[in-house]
């Protein structure tokens, strides 16, 4: 790590890095820096004791240089003179920083998927890292009875945040080290009939504008529902009719190339174009479109014949009437982005066939089947 003089001026300057985090330590003062994110936040922070444990002491400008410094000077004095322990970092803390970490090496969803998890589930606040006990942790994804899903997704998130404080030495044991994990969900096979397409897909043409296209397009191109909400206008060709996903978006970490036919073409003119985003947030702050609960809920309350479903269960019933209209499941896993399918391993590396045309003819297919069901066309 870099280490330079620390001044107002250093501080104020100093470069964001392209990506994660640098913590750049003063030359006055040992084990005293300022950690930089790629985000451009700046968190003065202090390494001390046997362990090197990191503490923040507090995000710049909010405390001074000059504010840090005393308080750093201050806090390796009383450790000095056995006023104050080596303590172990708070649990707010180390969430922070695991968060950091993770944004230098995961998508977003990931990000959001910790923490999602940690904000609602495990509300330590400033407890002691090292104080939490295995008995609060379960006491805590007991309470999560939303679902038996949840309480397995609540499980992953602390064991995977406790593991990376385990690695960065701010526990000396994981209190769930062999505490049995929930049951891991089941795999989901729902798949709408097709009167229950009819209803969904003539209930999100009624649903205004932005959800009910995105259900829209979801029905019709069976992609997933973070990539619809996502895209961009400079991903669309609208010439060739094909959606360009970059791999910076897609699960696998692979360019996605899906053709459209005439129904997404109707939908894409119908959105307006007020932003680089297909769909941004209501603040339009480079963020994109995040109400799933409140807005499912309202297309959910005016459907009749529907049993409960998800938003991904549409991406399931997309493949099953492409099996059921004859569409090689090459192609379908084409028009799925997946890889694991069967081109996959070294075939997959040799076999650079696009399968653009049959994708086309696939899409072209569904699209006839869709509008056969609903017995509409959009125009």
């Amino acid at each position: 790590m870099p280490r330079v003089n620390l001044t107002d001026l250093t501080v104020k300057t100093l470069p964001l890095p392209e990506l994660g985090q640098v913590t750049y330590w003063d030359d006055g003062l040992s084990g005293f820096g300022v950690r930089v994110s790629q985000g451009g936040s700046k968190s003065f922070v202090l390494v001390h004791g046997v362990n090197r444990q990191r503490e923040t002491l507090g995000r710049y400008p909010t405390i001074s240089l000059r504010q840090a410094r005393d308080q750093a000077k201050k806090k390796q004095a009383e450790i000095t003179l056995g006023i104050e322990q080596n303590r172990s970092i708070s649990f707010k803390d180390a969430r922070e920083l695991f968060l950091e970490d993770c944004r230098s090496k995961n998508k977003k969803n990931t990000v959001d998927y910790y923490r999602k998890r940690l904000d609602i589930h495990f509300r330590f606040g400033r407890k002691r890292l090292d104080e939490i006990s295995r008995t609060d942790i379960q006491s805590r994804i007991r309470r999560s009875q939303v679902s038996p899903s949840e309480q397995h997704h609540a499980f992953v998130a602390i064991r995977t945040f406790l593991n990376w404080a385990l690695r960065e030495q701010y526990i000396e044991i994981s209190p769930i080290a062999a505490m049995k994990p929930p049951a891991a969900p089941k795999p989901r096979e729902r798949v709408l009939s097709d009167g229950e397409l009819q209803e969904v897909f003539a209930k999100s043409m009624q649903q205004p504008y932005p959800f009910g296209t995105i259900v829209t397009l979801l029905i019709l191109t069976g992609m997933r529902r973070n990539e619809v909400a996502s895209l961009e206008w400079d991903w669309i060709d609208q010439n060739d009719r094909m959606i360009i996903l970059p791999a910076s978006l897609t699960k696998n970490n692979r360019t996605h190339v899906q053709p459209y036919s005439d129904l997404v073409a109707v939908v894409f003119e119908r959105i307006p174009r007020t932003s680089k985003y297909l769909f941004p947030s209501r603040s339009d702050k480079g963020t994109v479109f995040n109400g799933w609960g409140k807005s499912k809920a309202q297309i959910d309350a005016k459907l009749e014949n529907v049993d409960p479903f998800t938003l991904h269960d549409l991406r399931r019933t997309f493949a099953t009437i492409h099996a059921k209209i004859g569409t090689p499941i090459h192609v379908t896993e084409k028009l799925l982005n997946h890889v694991s399918g069967t081109i996959s391993g070294v075939a997959a590396v040799y076999n650079r066939h696009s399968y653009l045309d049959e994708m086309r003819d696939a899409i072209e297919q569904y699209d006839g089947y869709v509008s056969g069901l609903t017995q509409m066309h959009l125009s």
